[in-house]
């Protein structure tokens, strides 16, 4: 959540971000008003508090008209006090009701608009030409015995798949080369929990009464994650963390499951959009005035993982009213894919600020000794999407597809062969 301490000093920030973001302005005036009220409401009940415990003191002391008159007293304060700190509890859960809701500060670096006016901030690669007509990554699929979509809806629905044989081996190979990078770079590696309480996917920044994206277990109150974020995030949660440890970076592999409620016509051929599909997550814990440079960090070993799959791509600054309600930045590496002619997004790194942090409670000791909220960031290193980007790439005229170089050993073949 927001800093309340920034939102006093500095109301017009919080304004300008709701603005950029396409978000009501008004709720500052609203937490302004509640802010006022429950410091208001929490001041009346310590100073009605230290009263009642200065007249139980006296009245040890007292006798006779003045002993009765300090016990009225008493008796009369019991009853203000219990309904002050009533109000004071009152006023701070509607101010926590309608701080949950505002998302963060958006970074004044972040482009200006909506979901179209990103900033693109560099193309690396060439874009492949073919002189064959190439074929789209089902069909590249299909042919390897790589994809099974007709099984997968049989089995699960729309947006199911299986991965076989080849295709199995490609991504297993994809996200063990992501992790063997992540490891090198001094990442811890994580198997998280695929399901979460509420409290986790609340304090990620994800509303679960509200994100028609979330699966939910009603019956057990549990939450299908829709990437490892979401436990990463929540793994220190309520801890002070070691300051010398900083920055705490993890690599997080999960299957993530996704409703795609708001797709519907959307991406229907393969498994570009679907509910299911596996990644590995970059995840850090850091000083909050780190962030920017941690920020860089985490989109450079992106930058990385795909010049080892050898893939043309482009990276973007998203704009502050496509930013998630975490995110105070993103930038977004976006794979070229043939057959559509068009970029796509592969990877996504975030700066999340203290954001999480302050809803999660996960802090650390300055060099006086004093709590700090933590910064936390988050980044793709692979995902199961970068399989259409490597097969529509590096296909050949036969239907074959050649593996990488870097990712061969973690595949065990050089190329991919159509099933006789």
């Amino acid at each position: 959540m927001i800093d309340l301490r920034t939102l006093r000093e500095d109301p017009d920030r919080l304004r300008a971000s709701q603005r950029a973001r396409g978000e009501d302005d008004s709720v500052v005036d609203t937490l302004l008003s509640l802010d006022e009220r429950r410091r208001s409401a929490l001041s009346t009940f310590e100073s009605l508090r230290a009263e009642q415990k200065s007249i139980g003191k006296s009245v040890s002391k007292a006798s006779g008209d003045e002993r009765q008159a300090l016990l009225d007293r008493a008796k009369d304060l019991a009853a203000q006090v219990k309904a002050a700190e009533a109000d004071a509890e009152q006023a701070a859960a509607e101010l926590d009701a309608v701080i949950e809701g505002v998302p963060n500060l958006v970074d004044e670096d972040a482009p200006v608009g909506g979901e179209d006016d990103y900033v693109v901030l560099e193309e690396i690669g060439e874009k492949p030409s073919f002189d064959f007509t190439p074929r789209d990554h089902l069909e590249l699929g299909e042919m390897l015995g790589a994809i099974d979509m007709e099984r997968g809806a049989k089995v699960s629905g729309a947006r199911f798949f299986f991965l076989k044989g080849v295709g199995a081996r490609l991504q297993l190979g994809l996200l063990n080369m992501a992790m063997q990078q992540a490891i090198e770079s001094g990442f811890t590696p994580m198997i998280t929990p695929v399901l979460v309480r509420p409290e986790s996917m609340q304090g990620t920044g994800f509303h679960v009464a509200h994100d028609k994206e979330i699966y939910r277990l009603p019956e057990d109150d549990l939450y299908l994650v829709g990437t490892s974020e979401v436990p990463l995030a929540a793994y220190h949660g309520d801890e002070i963390l070691d300051s010398g440890s900083l920055p705490l970076r993890y690599a997080g592999w999960s299957s993530c499951f996704r409703r795609e409620a708001g797709s519907y016509g959307k991406d229907t051929r393969g498994i570009i959009r679907v509910h299911q599909f596996d990644k590995v997550e970059m995840f850090s814990y850091c000083r909050p005035e780190e962030a920017r440079e941690e920020h860089r960090r985490l989109l450079a070993w992106e930058q990385e993982m795909l010049a080892k799959v050898e893939l043309p791509y482009r990276v973007i600054d998203t704009a502050a009213g496509d930013l998630g309600m975490s995110a105070a930045r993103k930038f977004d590496c976006e794979a070229w894919i043939p057959s559509q002619g068009r970029y796509r997004e592969v990877t996504s790194t975030s700066n999340c600020t203290d954001f999480q942090a302050r809803r999660l409670r996960v802090r650390y000791r300055d060099q006086d000794g004093r709590p700090q909220h933590v910064a936390t960031l988050n980044g793709t290193l692979a995902t199961t999407r970068w399989i259409v980007a490597i097969l529509e790439t590096h296909q050949q005229a036969d239907g074959s597809v050649v593996v990488p170089k870097a990712l061969r050993p973690f595949v065990g073949l050089d190329v991919l062969e159509p099933v006789k």
